[in-house]
């Protein structure tokens, strides 16, 4: 019953018409977010992973995968798995087995920290990769797993220009390891402060070479990473996440519409299976976005899939699908504690509150002990008061 989505009540059969556009052919347009849960010794997925996704899959629906690193020097975190070596690709086989047999899509996102990372996490006890010598203002900090105990973000390493075909190597074989794994198609995570989106920005790229300075420079890695996956696993088979507004990690831009149209304009190239954008969000507070339809301009520049993400919730997401605004709607905190929220939005059913204490701690608290509707009082009360038809 669980995987079973009934028909949808008080306004929200938006959310619940199909969409089909190359690989992606969905019964419903409600996407699993890509969520870090740090929950992935030694970079390989485990059986707790099967689990949790399977739990969150429907027929028809889409899953993206939680960032997972491309290199031995692409990660900033604890446990999180990872796809560029065969061990994490058969490590990943049985997730993507299972999901596929309840009917889901699932993509994989491609993840390169850049320099949110420090010497704890470098094979090598180096520094992390940047475009220029910047570092993460020092309001933010990462969890140095050596001392135990949060740290400032170290000074990053500038990456020379000789070493960015690397780059771009390396996310090319791990697009090719993600189709090997299972996966239906990947996810560009250019978004959030990491290393692409970290060439992107002004505020984090002071290059003066062809990588750095006016828009098209800051872009070119960008696009060569495309460029590189596409022709690795085809265009219907590469999605790309940005957050132009996002000031995580310390980022800024002046003239984000300028640089995301343009990145838009140059991807239009290739016909994506998606572009994925997230909306402004407050500093300091993940649970609230401001300046909704910001992503407006951009909407109207991509004439393929188009994704939002950004603190939905059912009345919101339900307005997004039904005035335009997305083609799908990714969710990510509501979706992590409601396995089943397909189901539970359809309904217009009581949510589980989530745990952000659990959110990157080791186990299955907080990651596979999330009760289905049927599974709780509140939610045993609402399905008797049901009239037959809808349950």
């Amino acid at each position: 019953m669980a995987h079973t989505i009934p028909t949808p009540t008080n306004g929200a059969a938006p959310l619940f018409t199909p969409y089909k556009r190359g690989v992606l052919d969905l019964s419903h347009r409600l996407v699993y977010a890509p969520l870090t849960r740090c929950r992935a010794p030694d970079n390989i997925p485990l059986d707790i992973h099967v689990e949790y996704y399977t739990q969150r899959a429907t027929k028809g629906g889409l899953l993206i995968s939680e960032g997972t690193i491309i290199s031995d020097r692409a990660s900033g975190y604890p446990s999180v798995p990872g796809i560029w070596t065969q061990e994490q690709v058969e490590g990943w086989k049985p997730v993507t087995a299972a999901v596929h047999q309840l009917g889901s899509t699932f993509f994989c996102q491609l993840w390169h920290v850049g320099r949110a990372s420090a010497p704890c996490y470098q094979p090598d006890g180096g520094l992390p990769l940047a475009p220029s010598v910047l570092p993460i203002p020092p309001e933010w900090e990462y969890f140095d797993t050596k001392l135990g105990k949060p740290q400032k973000y170290p000074l990053p390493r500038e990456l020379a220009a000789e070493e960015l075909p690397g780059i771009v190597e390396q996310y090319r074989v791990a697009a090719r390891n993600a189709i090997a794994a299972g996966f239906d198609g990947v996810e560009i995570h250019a978004a959030n402060g990491y290393l692409i989106h970290e060439f992107l920005s002004e505020s984090s790229n002071h290059r003066t070479d062809a990588y750095g300075g006016p828009i098209e420079n800051r872009a070119r890695l960008a696009l060569e990473i495309v460029r590189a996956v596409v022709e690795e696993v085809g265009a219907e088979r590469t999605g790309i996440r940005f957050s132009p507004f996002n000031e995580f990690l310390g980022m800024h831009d002046a003239h984000p519409f300028a640089l995301y149209t343009y990145l838009l304009e140059e991807l239009a190239a290739w016909d994506l299976a998606y572009v994925h954008m997230v909306t402004p969000i407050v500093k300091g507070n993940v649970d609230h976005p401001e300046g909704e339809g910001s992503l407006e301009p951009f909407r109207a520049v991509w004439k393929g899939t188009f994704l939002v993400a950004g603190g939905f919730k059912r009345d919101s997401a339900v307005a997004a699908v039904r005035e335009h605004h997305a083609d799908l709607v990714t969710v990510g905190r509501h979706f992590l504690a409601n396995p089943d929220l397909p189901r539970r939005w359809a309904l217009d059913a009581p949510l589980n509150k989530y745990d952000r204490s659990t959110f990157y701690t080791p186990g299955v608290k907080g990651y596979l002990d999330y009760p289905f509707l049927e599974d709780t009082e509140e939610g045993k009360e609402f399905l008797a008061n049901l009239k037959p038809e809808a349950n």
